[in-house]
């Protein structure tokens, strides 16, 4: 049973920020496959659904970003489910805004949602969708915590339906033909072409797979 966490804070002053991307995906997965209602379960909201032909978890912590493995480790236990069963939609500092990634194991790179879930469950070996919210602009004062803690400015909020709509794809996709085939084809669509005058020397300034850093929310 594939369980599908989407990290984000709960109550309404947070339900806009872009730490809340993962809450926004999830609730978009649920409405794709008719899910049954959210239901108050395991420190989170839990929903139940076919994807693929197969029942799946839909799971949104309550606990904050911070305590996050609490809940998803009391809902692997319940249902047994393993890592290897679990995929994580989280936001990502340093990818591009609308950039969509799956990606298998790794650290946490400073990610307190994602921090929590490898202490509760005692790895990092599960998938993950990161999905870019890119980093603070140029003039932005404050802390990162600040940025990803405040809502997505009008440009943003215009251009989000297609990566929300990307990031539920890739989840669907997970589900249909698994992890490995999934990040075979998702993330080659998502590699931008190379300019024909750019030397073969010349790297493609993608940054590699680095992760977020987030604050203790």
């Amino acid at each position: 049973m594939l369980l599908v966490v989407g990290l984000g804070n709960p109550g309404r002053e947070y339900a806009s920020h872009r730490h809340n991307v993962g809450f926004l995906v999830v609730d978009e997965i649920a409405r794709r496959v008719n899910a049954d209602p959210f239901r108050d379960k395991f420190a989170g909201r839990l929903a139940r659904g076919a994807i693929a032909g197969e029942q799946a978890l839909l799971l949104e912590p309550q606990t904050y970003m911070n305590e996050s493995g609490r809940s998803v480790q009391a809902a692997m236990a319940f249902h047994k489910v393993g890592p290897a069963e679990l995929l994580v939609v989280h936001d990502e500092l340093d990818l591009p805004f609308g950039a969509v990634r799956l990606k298998v194991g790794g650290g946490h790179a400073g990610h307190n949602g994602l921090r929590s879930i490898m202490s509760a469950i005692g790895t990092g070996d599960f998938a993950r969708v990161r999905f870019g919210i890119g980093r603070p602009p140029a003039g932005f004062r404050g802390e990162v915590a600040d940025f990803v803690l405040s809502a997505f400015d009008g440009t943003e909020s215009a251009a989000i339906a297609d990566p929300l709509r990307t990031a539920v794809e890739t989840v669907l996709d997970v589900a249909a033909r698994g992890v490995a085939a999934a990040m075979n084809t998702r993330n080659a669509r998502e590699k931008k072409p190379e300019k024909k005058q750019r030397p073969k020397a010349e790297g493609d300034g993608s940054g590699g797979d680095a992760e977020p850093q987030s604050p203790r929310t």
